[in-house]
């Protein structure tokens, strides 16, 4: 992924939202999972490129890499409002379940 600086990320729900060609990462690079959003489909609107295919996946990331993350859910959706509310809500699931996790285990 090119490197982005925080001027260019848009924060959406409280996390960046950084767009790179196709792909769209949403989520905290020092958390533990991030959602990828990859258009594979678009059509011209009125002179903007507006998705219409577009695949969603949880990412379970180990270390900094993101080339290394484990897929853990995986959807496709016909437009980027759906895609990002199932991948917001997905990743917003797993780290509050990771929060309780670690909270029961202190």
């Amino acid at each position: 992924m090119a490197a982005v600086t925080e001027r260019e990320s848009l924060i959406y729900r409280g996390k960046p939202l950084i767009r790179d060609g196709n792909v769209l990462y949403f989520g905290d690079f020092n958390e533990n999972f991030i959602t990828r959003f990859t258009i594979l489909d678009s059509e011209k609107v009125n002179d903007l490129d507006m998705a219409r295919k577009i695949t969603i996946e949880l990412l379970e990331k180990h270390g900094s890499d993101i080339s290394t993350a484990k897929l853990t859910k995986k959807a496709e959706r016909t437009s980027m409002w759906a895609a990002l509310d199932i991948g917001v809500y997905w990743l917003e699931d797993i780290l509050e379940m990771e929060k309780e996790f670690l909270k029961s285990q202190a």
